[in-house]
């Protein structure tokens, strides 16, 4: 079954990978970024009909304008189903005292606000839709952060409670919310941390019917 998957962050490593899997098992996408030649050269790469494809540059920290682009990917395709949120960033380096303040609303931006803007702009229509799945990254250091990680630690905790009162507010309604936590996103492949592959790999996974009973669930991948 052909469903709706918005991507945010999209034309990232991570972002792009995931666009190609889930566009190669014939879903339709709503794609997310800031950077509007990068979106453009992701567009034409995966060689979408116009009518499977919605792409637009908008500012996550912005409600409004996220609620706007909400609604135009809904009138669309009709519903959408899963939100794959993957808009990055970090802070680190300086103990709590040495941290300016602007590092952590610049965190809190990054990694709480986005996902605020985009739970209230999107979670109606997977309600609506009966079914759907929710898909962040997170780091495995959350739950202990070690030193010098104040804003970020502190940004993606609130992040990921976001994420799981979502998974409590919409168990009803057919939609699950879930973190991937990994140490490090290994792009090129040659280290310890996980690979884009491997996340998209769990990404499916929980996309699946079969995922159906993981809901507010943390996942491992490391």
């Amino acid at each position: 079954m052909s469903r709706t998957i918005v991507i945010t962050g999209a034309t990232g490593a991570l972002g792009n990978k995931a666009a190609q899997a889930f566009a190669g098992r014939g879903h339709s996408l709503v794609l997310l970024d800031n950077d509007q030649s990068k979106l453009d050269a992701l567009t034409r790469d995966l060689h979408l009909p116009a009518e499977r494809l919605f792409a637009s540059v908008v500012d996550l920290r912005d409600g409004n304008a996220l609620r706007l682009t909400a609604e135009a990917a809904t009138v669309k395709f009709g519903r959408v189903h899963a939100l794959i949120h993957l808009v990055g960033g970090w802070i680190g380096g300086k103990t709590l005292v040495e941290a300016d303040a602007k590092d952590l609303d610049f965190m809190l931006a990054q990694h709480v606000w986005t996902t605020f803007h985009l739970f209230q702009s999107f979670a109606p229509h997977l309600a609506k839709s009966g079914w759907g799945r929710v898909i962040i990254v997170s780091a495995s250091t959350v739950p202990q952060p070690p030193g010098k990680t104040g804003a970020y630690a502190a940004a993606k905790a609130a992040q990921e409670n976001l994420v799981l009162t979502l998974a409590a507010e919409l168990k009803d309604e057919g939609v699950t919310a879930n973190i991937i936590q990994v140490r490090a996103i290994d792009v090129e492949g040659k280290g310890s941390g996980t690979t884009p592959d491997e996340i998209v790999a769990a990404m499916l996974y929980l996309f699946s019917d079969d995922a159906l009973k993981i809901n507010g669930a943390r996942l491992p991948l490391y």
